[in-house]
């Protein structure tokens, strides 16, 4: 046999040379769940080792991350019930807990790099991404709430906004409305091929944003399909976005790969709390171990062409040194 393959798989030395894929701490966005208060933080029951913080403590978090080499942040907020309505109006309300948290970061941390949720459900008093209307989701209505969202985080200091809606055409709106107030230094990290998952009842939970009737499979998309996910990664590339992002990503990895073989823009993907919750049950009953779990779980988000990764096991995989 002249081809023996396994000699370059014989130690850890040479296992290392001929690595193809790394994942490093710059490829890591740490998704954050804010909550009203002082001094506050308390674990989501279905997310082991993941909080919602009070904005100080916020601070005090993403200071430890920085030191661990842990740059991007993603926020999300636990927004009161009584501040809710239909239209989101509490999103671009200049005191809301959202754009406090946002400003108090960039104040405290300038270099860290903060991305924002755009989306109206953590806001809405009907739990969905849009204006609703005899149960129907307004599409174009819903485009000037989130353009309104959309400045507010601009202004309090965000660096990449993340439109999660799926309202058709909203990365062009929200990019005319940046470009139009002097913004044009704002990047959007599009969640262009959102899909209607089962894997997103522990964000659900943190945030306490689930729809209050119905589901979102008029806007998110069908998981069956993968071809659609290139016809709106291509729409929101022309209406210039900056990332494209796939959500969710274990199931998802074929849609990770199709949509980076077809652009040359960065791809992001969300391992979601679904994906986190599972892993971390199977762990606590003594099914896996964590550290190859974890590892192999975002080695194979990378190999599957993502840049970036959004995961909750972002601080952990550092702090243990599992990468």
């Amino acid at each position: 046999m002249l081809q023996r393959p396994r000699r370059n798989r014989k130690s850890e030395a040479i296992r290392q040379m001929v690595q193809e894929t790394h994942v490093s701490a710059a490829n890591l966005i740490f998704p954050l769940f804010i909550i009203d208060g002082d001094n506050q933080k308390t674990e989501v029951a279905s997310m082991p080792g993941i909080y919602r913080y009070s904005i100080d403590n916020l601070l005090r978090e993403i200071e430890s991350c920085l030191k661990l080499g842990l740059n991007a942040f993603d926020l999300f907020p636990n927004i009161d019930e009584a501040l809710k309505d239909k239209y989101a109006t509490e999103s671009h309300r200049e005191e809301g807990l959202y754009l406090r948290a946002i400003r108090e970061v960039k104040k405290h941390f300038p270099e860290a790099c903060v991305i924002t949720d755009v989306a109206m459900d953590p806001y809405s008093s009907d739990g969905h991404d849009g204006i609703v209307e005899n149960g129907e989701i307004l599409n174009d209505e819903t485009l000037e709430v989130l353009g309104k969202m959309t400045l507010a985080q601009a202004q309090a200091g965000a660096d990449i906004i993340a439109p999660s809606d799926m309202m058709d055409g909203r990365v062009g709106h929200l990019r005319t409305m940046l470009d139009d107030h002097g913004f044009k230094h704002v990047s959007i990290m599009s969640y262009s091929a959102k899909y209607a998952s089962a894997f997103y009842g522990p964000f659900r939970d943190a945030l306490n944003s689930a729809p209050k009737f119905g589901d979102k499979k008029t806007y998110q998309m069908n998981p069956a399909n993968q071809q659609e996910a290139l016809i709106e990664a291509r729409f929101d590339e022309a209406e210039g976005a900056d990332f494209l992002m796939v959500k969710p990503a274990l199931s998802y990895l074929d849609v990770i790969k199709l949509v980076k073989d077809n652009t040359q823009l960065p791809v992001a993907a969300y391992n979601v709390s679904g994906e986190y919750a599972m892993l971390k049950a199977a762990v606590q009953r003594g099914w896996l171990n964590e550290q190859r779990a974890v590892s192999e779980v975002l080695t194979s988000i990378r190999r599957a062409g993502a840049t970036a990764i959004l995961t909750y096991h972002a601080r952990e995989v550092l702090e243990n040194k599992w990468l």
